[in-house]
């Protein structure tokens, strides 16, 4: 049982490590633009350099925890950037 708690437990700290660093992401209006960009051209390369500041901002995380939380937005940019980089995610 203690495995399956750390497992969760692990998991929590990733979809937190997400939000964190889309929130960075998000305050950097010339990196948002960029990675927008990216993702029109290159979706799952836009992903990887997302998982590759992760591990820059010390929030490391998977392509699979982006796109889970990314998935879990309602915001009409986020949306936006979703319906463009469609193929990726």
């Amino acid at each position: 049982m203690k495995e399956s708690n750390t497992a969760s437990d692990q998991a929590n700290i990733n979809a937190s490590n997400a939000e964190e660093l889309y929130a960075r992401i998000s305050s950097d209006q010339a990196l948002t633009q960029s990675l927008f960009r990216q993702a029109l051209q290159d979706p799952t390369g836009s992903l990887e350099r997302i998982v590759e500041l992760g591990q820059a901002f010390d929030l490391p995380v998977t392509v699979q925890e982006v796109r889970s939380y990314i998935a879990t937005l309602d915001d009409i940019d986020s949306k936006q950037w979703l319906v463009k980089a469609r193929g990726g995610l």
